[in-house]
């Protein structure tokens, strides 16, 4: 198994990519801390005790302060270690520079790139004590512009940026820092924003008539780029784009 004996914390993990990876890592026999803002990734938590695994739950909005603390104090009090870090949680909300809010693009950045940087803080002293991984889970729209998404592509980018900040500071600590990059996934995220169009099933095939592969990206997928940016020793500061060609 590649992550026997590992710990590792997975922040938005109710649902997607994050629920598709606290799932594969424990088949992986790691130990799991799943995070959500609901109770949600309380189900992810239960769904790998009943397959065996190990896995605690804890909620809060990682926009705060305070959840870095408690995910990081009842992870070492559950399992005295974390080696892994997977900043997956994050929000979308539309709209151009011109008709977002003040409060939307603050909160969009509040979640998507503030709560990385308080969780990656809290868990750094841990994360040098084993020699860790961390790994931020940006988007194709860090790179790549899409109409109504100004300030999500923006908190995206910043996560590219900020993998490269932090494998530089953090190299000679023996920690790596990765980056995933998704292009459209099928999640109950997408799922929803499909059905708040006037025509769900015309915007659903509008989604996937962009996708060069002529499909979506599944949770499970992402998850085994997750994996491998987690166990690939020698890559650090890498920003792996898994996009069905959205890029090319």
């Amino acid at each position: 198994m590649k992550l026997a004996g590992k710990v590792a914390v997975i922040t938005g993990a109710g649902a997607g990519i994050g629920r598709a990876t606290a799932e594969l890592f424990a088949r992986e026999e790691a130990k799991i801390c799943v995070n959500s803002q609901t109770s949600s990734a309380k189900q992810t938590m239960n769904q790998i005790q009943e397959n065996g695994g190990e896995a605690i739950f804890v909620q809060g909005d990682i926009s705060l302060p305070a959840t870095a603390t408690q995910i990081v104090e009842a992870t070492i009090s559950a399992f005295k270690r974390i080696d892994i870090l997977f900043n997956n949680a994050g929000i979308v909300i539309p709209g151009r520079v011109d008709t977002l809010s003040l409060e939307e693009w603050e909160r969009t950045f509040a979640v998507n790139v503030t709560g990385v940087y308080l969780l990656s803080r809290a868990c750094l002293p841990e994360l040098k004590k084993t020699k860790g991984v961390i790994i931020h889970n940006a988007s194709v729209l860090a790179v790549k512009g899409v109409k109504e998404r100004a300030a999500y592509a923006a908190s995206k980018g910043a996560l590219w940026s900020l993998t490269k900040a932090m494998a530089a500071d953090y190299l000679d600590d023996g920690i790596r820092v990765n980056c995933l990059c998704p292009g459209t996934t099928d999640t109950e995220s997408l799922a929803r924003r499909i059905v708040a169009f006037a025509d769900p099933v015309k915007a659903r095939a509008d989604f996937i008539a962009r996708q060069p592969m002529h499909r979506l990206g599944t949770p499970e997928e992402m998850a085994e780029a997750a994996l491998y940016l987690a166990t690939a020793e020698f890559s650090t500061g890498i920003c792996l784009l898994v996009d069905g060609g959205a890029t090319i």
